[in-house]
């Protein structure tokens, strides 16, 4: 079996074509930013895929570097889809063959409704613009594409009581989104588990977390926090997430109950309890 690689980043890929065509033209990063009128440092960014140039900047680098426009219009393609730290994991999901996540304050992305999508981007910011959280959302409705069809991942679904009783988008959205859950979960596209909250302290109380596995590649680990991601192909690591996984999964309701009171919760939103 191979070891799985961390797919580069779509900047990562960026720098080492910028630090490659720098080296063929017999430049160092000093005489490079002279070109470009920026610090040597900030071409070490470049090249580490730490930032990305702005569009005046491509376009320096192309006449030093004699590119043709090749940086210009490279980072015009850049995929922005997803943030930086999000966006490895995201390509691997389209690999995996199966994944379980744990929900501890959300539902899973792969399973938001428009509604409940649209309604958490919202609230992370003060003054939200109504363009970009809508281009956020059809992102999010793209990734979960891969569940479509069978050739999609065997999927495990491992939620904490809280995500199914918090309302997110208000009371309508969040019964939709528990029956969809439920829906899918009945016509067996996803294997669903619920902590309650009476199992008190288990092994998943710190932090999300998506473990994928592969055909032909070693399993990785992925956890997230506020701007930030920590996606783990270290076995020993990964191993460890495995394991935590385990044990939460071992505290959590059997399938049949966790359905009952999916639904009986769908009930209570639907008719304006808290």
């Amino acid at each position: 079996m191979s070891v799985q690689r961390v797919p580069r980043s779509p900047r990562e890929k960026y720098g080492e074509e910028l630090k490659l065509r720098r080296i063929a033209a017999g430049m160092t990063q000093e005489a490079l930013a002279q070109l470009v009128v920026c610090s040597p440092t900030l071409i070490s960014h470049f090249e580490a895929g730490r930032r990305l140039p702005s569009p005046s900047d491509a376009k320096r680098i192309d006449q030093a570097l004699g590119t043709d426009g090749f940086f210009s219009r490279w980072l015009e393609d850049l995929d922005a889809k997803f943030a930086e730290h999000f966006a490895a994991a995201a390509e691997l999901e389209k690999q995996a063959v199966e994944i379980r996540q744990w929900g501890l304050t959300l539902v899973p992305g792969l399973l938001q409704t428009e509604a409940y999508a649209r309604a958490l981007f919202r609230s992370y910011h003060a003054n939200y613009r109504t363009d970009e959280v809508d281009r956020k959302v059809v992102n999010r409705m793209e990734r979960a594409q891969i569940l479509e069809g069978m050739s999609g991942p065997v999927l495990w679904t491992l939620l904490d009581e809280a995500v199914i009783r918090r309302q997110v988008g208000g009371a309508p959205a969040m019964a939709t989104q528990l029956r969809k859950i439920v829906g899918m979960a009945e016509t067996g596209r996803l294997r669903l588990h619920v902590l309650p909250f009476g199992a008190g302290e288990h092994a998943l109380m710190e932090s999300s977390l998506d473990l994928m596995s592969f055909e032909d590649a070693a399993p990785v680990a992925y956890v997230e926090g506020l701007n930030t991601g920590n996606l783990m192909d270290d076995p020993a690591l990964v191993s460890h997430c495995q394991a935590a996984y385990d044990l939460a999964l071992s505290d959590a309701w059997a399938q049949k109950e966790s359905l009952a009171l999916v639904r009986a919760v769908a009930e209570e939103h639907e008719h304006g309890q808290q």
